[in-house]
């Protein structure tokens, strides 16, 4: 709890020596932890230091063969830092997928969730601050195991450079706790992975409506910081 309580503050720190390193500048971050940890080490006692070791190495090893780097990793939540969105989402999938097939200690079920978001953060001495730390860690924790989620700000920065047959499924505007405006939200979706998840975990938008439900006119990601007056009402989800 406390380390989510830190990344929702809106900071993240790193080692002091690593984080002069870091990206700059307009960066695209990837989130994820295990759903259901504190289950899975209920279940497996002793035994869910090495699922947690394996877990993290899978992540670890994939967010370095596409170019990220590792910012923090605490408990089962893991963050990096990309200096192209693209790569952010290359890393996703490949986690995903990585983790889908693998088979696991008394056959329990490994669900990570991921949230990507790109923005301007501040990189001090002890790592990243600022208002985008803070909305991919509310994204990352709205999402359910085996889902990975984008902003609109990520799926703009992704632009053209969608790997073939990805779709991103406009899931609507939500409101996240701490963040004053809402914020419209894409599913990353492929042929090999899940697509069919329970509602978002966000709070209810306003005059009763829940924000799970998709919203028109968030076309890209200048419409998802209008406010609320430029919200309308809700229809079928896109793909994009």
């Amino acid at each position: 709890m406390a380390v989510e309580n830190e990344r929702l503050r809106g900071q993240v720190e790193a080692q002091a020596s690593e984080a002069r390193t870091l990206p700059t500048g307009y960066v695209t971050f990837l989130s994820t932890d295990i759903e259901g940890s504190t289950g899975l080490l209920q279940r497996l006692g002793d035994r869910y230091a090495a699922l947690l070791a394996e877990v993290r190495a899978i992540i670890r090893s994939t967010v370095h063969g596409t170019g990220g780097r590792e910012v923090d990793a605490r408990a089962d939540e893991f963050f990096a830092v990309f200096d192209r969105a693209p790569a952010a989402l290359e890393a996703a999938l490949a986690i995903e997928r990585a983790l889908q097939g693998r088979a696991w200690p008394d056959g329990v079920e490994v669900r990570v969730r991921a949230g990507i978001h790109s923005g301007r953060p501040t990189l001090t001495d002890s790592g990243y601050v600022g208002l985008a730390v803070h909305t991919v860690a509310r994204i990352c924790s709205a999402a359910h195991g085996g889902q990975i989620l984008l902003s609109a700000a990520a799926r703009d920065a992704v632009g053209r450079s969608r790997p073939p047959g990805i779709r991103f499924r406009g899931l609507g505007s939500h409101r996240f706790r701490g963040l004053r405006e809402p914020q419209a939200i894409f599913q990353v979706e492929a042929a090999d992975l899940p697509a069919r998840f329970p509602t978002l975990r966000t709070l209810a938008a306003p005059g009763g409506e829940t924000a799970d439900r998709p919203a028109s006119g968030l076309r890209d990601s200048q419409a998802a910081q209008k406010g609320p007056d430029a919200r309308r009402r809700p229809r079928a989800a896109r793909e994009t």
